[in-house]
């Protein structure tokens, strides 16, 4: 994954990003066509709306091919919420979602965030075994039935 660049992400990657999560959640996972809508709803709202002196998205990528996204948006002053962590299965275990993750992070150390927040759900081990080695401390965890499946929701954060 030497080859792999994470360049900062471009609105027109928005059918891609919601096509892969709504296909991949759904065959590995089992979510309903809402997690897509879902998506889509974030994505849009972020091309609207986002700030972009604190807000950013990045697409790591391998000779044109997309294969992953992360996101760092502003929740308050001092927080920063990390967003659409996502990998192509064939771009996991390779140490490309590390760098994205600290991509995330330096980008919201350096413009001044003193912590970081995400949501996700237990099921996504390989994330959630990142996050415990980079240093986010999980907050809270409950059942929920999210997306036509049960699922065990879970916030995490870091201090940056």
């Amino acid at each position: 994954m030497n080859d792999t660049v994470i360049r900062l992400f471009h609105p027109s990657d928005v059918p891609w990003l919601v096509a892969q999560h709504g296909l991949l959640y759904e065959r590995d996972e089992g979510f309903d066509k809402s997690f897509a809508r879902l998506v889509q709803q974030i994505l849009d709202e972020f091309v609207a709306t986002h700030d972009p002196s604190c807000d950013r998205g990045w697409i790591a990528e391998q000779a044109g091919v997309p294969l992953g996204s992360i996101f760092c948006v502003r929740l308050d002053e001092t927080i920063a919420k990390l967003r659409l962590f996502f990998l192509m299965p064939e771009a996991r275990g390779k140490g490309l979602g590390k760098r994205l993750l600290h991509t995330c992070m330096d980008h919201a150390r350096d413009t001044g965030f003193e912590k970081m927040s995400l949501w996700t759900h237990e099921s996504h081990r390989a994330a959630c075994a990142l996050y415990q080695a980079t240093g986010w401390q999980l907050t809270g965890s409950k059942p929920v039935h999210s997306f036509g499946v049960d699922l065990v929701e879970q916030r995490w954060e870091i201090r940056l």
